[in-house]
């Protein structure tokens, strides 16, 4: 069962998600909040295994509570919902240690689809999103790509093959069976990868393995 906790100042979203959620039945939202405050709370009281919440609330907004998440229930997996598609708050949640970000006006099976993936330890992005970093990344690939391959470069060959797939969007159980590891040392490994990259999540890893042509080769392959 994924456990999730569910944080939006405005009760007819949360009714919404909630029955979205309710869909899946291996889904179960175990606690809401109206603000970011309240929300941290709960995250440390139930420790859900995924905190979905809105950027903008009152007493504390998404934002800092999913930093202050991440720093102190490291476990549980954070996804920013909004109707907001900015780029800076793209940004802002990403660099808070977001692993997801998904729009309200989305596909309502984004939502399912996203809680699972990030649960699973992946990162998921809505396709909107997803757009919007591909563009910018590519703006700038050239001169970010030599700098990502040096970053890289301090990694095993084992925590590279780890990288690119973590870049691929593969989960930790897709990577042990691709590589023919045990799940437990793939965690082990995404582990070293975050802290030798110097990265809060696999979102910043994944967007280093892209732009050092990781991903690229693994697709190729």
């Amino acid at each position: 069962m994924i456990r999730v906790l569910l944080a939006d100042d405005e009760a007819m979203i949360r009714a919404g998600v909630r029955a979205i959620l309710s869909a899946d039945p291996e889904i179960e939202v175990v606690a809401e909040a109206a603000d970011g405050g309240a929300a941290i709370e709960l995250v440390r009281a139930h420790r859900p295994d995924v905190a979905l919440l809105d950027i903008r609330m009152p007493r504390l907004d998404g934002l800092a509570a999913a930093a202050e998440i991440r720093l102190t229930v490291p476990e549980t997996a954070v996804i920013m919902l909004t109707t907001f598609g900015e780029d800076d708050y793209i940004a802002r949640a990403l660099g808070d240690g977001a692993s997801g970000f998904l729009l309200k006006a989305g596909d309502p099976r984004e939502l399912i689809a996203g809680v699972r993936a990030v649960a699973g330890g992946a990162a998921y992005l809505s396709p909107q999103v997803a757009q919007r970093v591909i563009t910018e990344l590519a703006g700038g690939r050239l001169g970010r790509g030599v700098a990502a391959r040096t970053r890289a470069d301090v990694l095993t060959e084992r925590e590279r093959e780890v990288l690119a797939l973590l870049g691929a969007g593969l989960s930790n159980a897709e990577i042990a069976s691709r590589l023919y590891l045990v799940e437990g040392t793939v965690k082990s490994h995404v582990s070293a990868i975050l802290n030798r990259l110097r990265v809060k999540n696999r979102v910043q890893a994944a967007i280093i393995a892209y732009e050092a042509g990781l991903v690229a080769d693994v697709t190729a392959g």
